[in-house]
């Protein structure tokens, strides 16, 4: 399962808002090779599936990635901070044996 933290779920509504996005979109998070770990996340909208796609549904919001990258995000929770501080989105990766500093790579 992938969760949404409630402050990730008002921001992603107000980008949909801003973007006149329809309800067919969805957020599609992936993990792909690179940055300082090894593996960074990826996230995106998109309105058209694919066939190992898994989706998940969790307040409110549709997620969706595809079966490699759920291995590697099962459990995770996608967060928001804002602020002069914040971090903009960001995963709280339960299976990340080490981030990189910006928190935008990790390693298992």
């Amino acid at each position: 399962m992938l969760f949404v933290a409630d402050s990730a779920k008002e921001r992603i509504e107000e980008i949909i808002k801003a973007k006149n996005l329809t309800e067919d979109f969805f957020l599609r998070v992936s993990v792909a090779s690179g940055g300082c770990s090894g593996l960074s996340y990826q996230m995106d909208f998109d309105n058209e599936s694919k066939p190992n796609d898994q989706v998940f549904d969790d307040n409110g919001v549709r997620l969706v990635t595809d079966l490699k990258s759920f291995l590697y995000l099962c459990n995770t929770t996608l967060e928001f901070s804002g602020g002069l501080n914040g971090k903009g989105f960001y995963f709280n990766n339960p299976n990340a044996a080490r981030t990189c500093g910006c928190g935008e790579s990790f390693a298992v």
